[in-house]
């Protein structure tokens, strides 16, 4: 446990009281209707696009920490570039469509393309990359080290302040709450910045405390290893959190320019956390866990009332994402999955709400139990990114489109190949080099070509 002046408590407990009243006063904006409480009336305007877009991206901060402490700037390489380059495509290939559909989640645009069974069982593998249990469980870690409170209240603490607004205001609290905290998150890290230059001098004290090969691109880690991780952001493609904003952009030109804008914020914080990272390992270099190398340098150079700024700023950047994620599951389990399996109709804002309680139930359960992010992360990505993407892409791309029962069969093959490279990987029972998500990927292709071969045969008969 890390000791806080009673004056950084304060700082907190004021981030935490203006999170719910912000998160409160938006069902004063909201009205009543299913486009509202999802979509937040599908009128997000250009700043407000971005400032939501950033805000959520980073959710993991802690392990970016743990990165850059572990591979220097090759954590920018494996955790920042390959996102740029995917959301620059998502923006220019998927942004406007998506829009224009007027649809309201990934697996409503699954059942228009096609049908029921795969959307339904494409909801099962969405619910599994929004889950909220990674980023409950950093908060609860917070909460442990800066109160000493068990990490399993500081989970339900967590979940509590990310989800209690979404109840009554849906998607529209969401957005306010994560303006509020695209402000902290920005603050906390220039000030650690800030503080770090103050007390140090220049970088140079990172060139001159730093083992080389920390700033030496690709060195540390093999090319295979970043091959993986840029391949990984192709969770970019099919991210429910992109496509939600996108179905909710006020109009295309906003979904378009809104994630190109968000990529240079993303540069810009991704300069901010790389940079304090360096500082913190070249100060500490001998911590015994690096997942709180953020949070033990920042006690270390921080004054009074910027230690509660910088932790306030902390909880901001892994909230932003927990409540989106909480919503996105919720959204999820509600009208996707709950919906199309009940007989009887209900009313669909019930439905999402019975989901956002399962959702914080199940990912309570789940970050108690598994108390890992970082594999958490790669496994999730490695199994079901690949199974989701071909048939999203085929969904606004003719060309690329195989039949319904093809690409039911698709997705089932690319799933199976991938998580059974993954168990094969983990019992050692044989020797497997090839990545999970690349076998996949590749399974995946081998269906793609099919169609080609089909229409040659076709027009060969003609």
């Amino acid at each position: 446990m890390i000791n806080l002046s009673t004056l950084d408590k304060l700082i907190i407990l004021f981030y935490a009281i203006i999170l719910l009243l912000i998160g409160f006063w938006s069902k004063r904006k909201s009205d009543s209707s299913k486009l509202d409480f999802l979509l937040a009336g599908r009128n997000l305007n250009l700043p407000l696009f971005v400032m939501v877009t950033v805000a959520t991206w980073y959710g993991g901060i802690l392990g970016v920490g743990e990165f850059t402490y572990r591979y220097g700037i090759n954590s920018w390489l494996t955790q920042g570039f390959p996102y740029y380059v995917f959301a620059i495509l998502f923006a220019v290939f998927f942004s406007k469509k998506i829009r224009n559909t007027n649809l309201t989640t990934i697996p409503e645009r699954i059942e228009q393309v096609y049908g029921k069974k795969l959307s339904i069982i494409l909801s099962f593998f969405i619910l599994m990359i929004v889950s909220p249990a990674p980023y409950a469980l950093m908060t609860g870690v917070i909460f442990n080290v800066f109160f000493g409170v068990p990490i399993w209240i500081g989970i339900v603490l967590g979940l509590f302040l990310s989800s209690v607004y979404l109840f009554f205001a849906g998607y529209r609290s969401d957005i306010y709450t994560d303006v509020y905290q695209f402000v902290l998150m920005f603050a906390g890290f220039f000030a650690l910045l800030f503080f770090s230059l103050k007390n140090f001098g220049s970088f140079n004290f990172i060139k001159e405390n730093l083992p080389a090969e920390l700033l030496v691109p690709f060195k540390g880690i093999s090319f295979g290893y970043f091959l993986v991780w840029f391949f990984i952001g192709l969770w970019t493609f099919v991210d429910p959190g992109f496509h939600q904003r996108s179905y909710a952009a006020k109009n295309e030109k906003v979904a378009f320019y809104g994630i190109l804008i968000s990529v240079c914020f993303w540069f810009v914080f991704d300069f901010l956390t790389v940079s304090n990272g360096l500082f913190a390992r070249a100060y500490l270099p001998d911590l015994e866990n690096p997942v709180y190398s953020y949070i033990i340098y920042a006690d270390k150079v921080l004054p009074d009332l910027f230690k509660g700024l910088f932790i306030s700023a902390i909880l901001a950047t892994i909230i932003s994402t927990l409540n989106s994620y909480v919503f996105i599951s919720a959204q999820t389990f509600g009208n996707d999955i709950l919906k199309n399996l009940l007989k009887k109709k209900f009313d669909e804002i019930l439905l999402v709400r019975i989901g956002l309680l399962i959702t914080i139930i199940i990912s309570s359960i789940l970050a108690i139990l598994i108390p890992s992010v970082i594999d958490l992360w790669y496994t999730i990505g490695s199994i079901f990114i690949p199974g989701l993407l071909f048939p999203v892409i085929g969904s606004y791309y003719e060309k690329f489109k195989l039949n319904s029962s093809l690409t039911l069969y698709q997705t089932v093959f690319v799933t199976l190949i991938s998580s059974g490279i993954f168990l094969l990987r983990e019992i050692k029972l044989i020797d497997v080099e090839i990545e999970p998500m690349i076998a996949g990927i590749l399974t995946g292709l081998v269906f793609q070509l099919s169609k080609i071969f089909v229409k040659e045969e076709r027009s060969q008969q003609q």
